[in-house]
């Protein structure tokens, strides 16, 4: 669990609609909105430099921040959406939503594995094969993990590693209602060949034994 909710500081922006986000932006800003809670939405405003190291610094969207305004008590917010320029793909616009300590909330969660060094699959030649490299989890807004992670010992080549087999946090729960593979140790690409390679000849050795002729023909 994180230790410690970032700060996030921003600034009351004023006027709303679309002559005055660009105004925000010509000032060096990226605007955008908080919403959500008891209170009316409110225009604010991040210098565009600290949005874009944030952003570029991973997981904005899914980590609790503390939102600091002049004027306005802390409270506590997780991005739901960015928007971003179509052909630069530089933020334009961003929406926070204010969050109560036990609101609950669906976001997505990196997966870490441990001991790769050590597992039995993987020193015999095996491939790490990753299908999710985060899972999506319903989480409390005061408990939301960095991340998830997955122990490597002992896995043997063939093995599947699921969402049933992953030790979760307390109250986290997937949002998906069923059993789902996260990773796999698989077969190296040349042991895969050779198998098949067999395969085949098992099917020509046995097609040739379907195809001869008997002795009453």
């Amino acid at each position: 669990m994180a230790e410690q909710i970032p700060d996030l500081n921003a600034s009351v922006r004023t006027g709303t609609g679309k002559g005055a986000a660009r105004q925000s932006r010509r000032n060096g800003n990226v605007p955008g909105i908080v919403f959500g809670g008891d209170t009316d939405p409110l225009p604010i405003e991040i210098p565009f430099n600290k949005l874009f190291h944030l952003l570029k610094a991973g997981r904005f969207k899914s980590t609790l921040f503390n939102l600091k305004l002049d004027g306005h008590e802390d409270v506590r917010v997780i991005c739901r959406d960015v928007q971003r320029d179509t052909v630069k793909d530089l933020p334009t616009h961003f929406d926070l939503m204010r969050l109560r300590r036990a609101t609950k909330i669906a976001l997505f969660i990196p997966i870490e594995f441990l001991n790769e060094e050590t597992c039995p699959g993987l020193k015999k030649g095996g491939v790490l094969t990753l299908v999710r490299p985060e899972i999506e989890l319903i989480v409390t807004a005061s408990d939301i993990p960095d991340k998830i992670q997955i122990d490597l010992a002992g896995l043997e080549v063939g093995d599947v590693i699921t969402i049933s087999s992953v030790s979760l946090p307390e109250g986290a729960k997937p949002s998906i209602d069923r059993d789902f593979v996260i990773a796999n140790v698989s077969a190296p690409s040349g042991l895969r060949s050779s198998e098949n390679e067999d395969e085949d000849e098992a099917e020509i050795e046995s097609e040739t034994v379907d195809e001869a002729p008997t002795s009453e023909e």
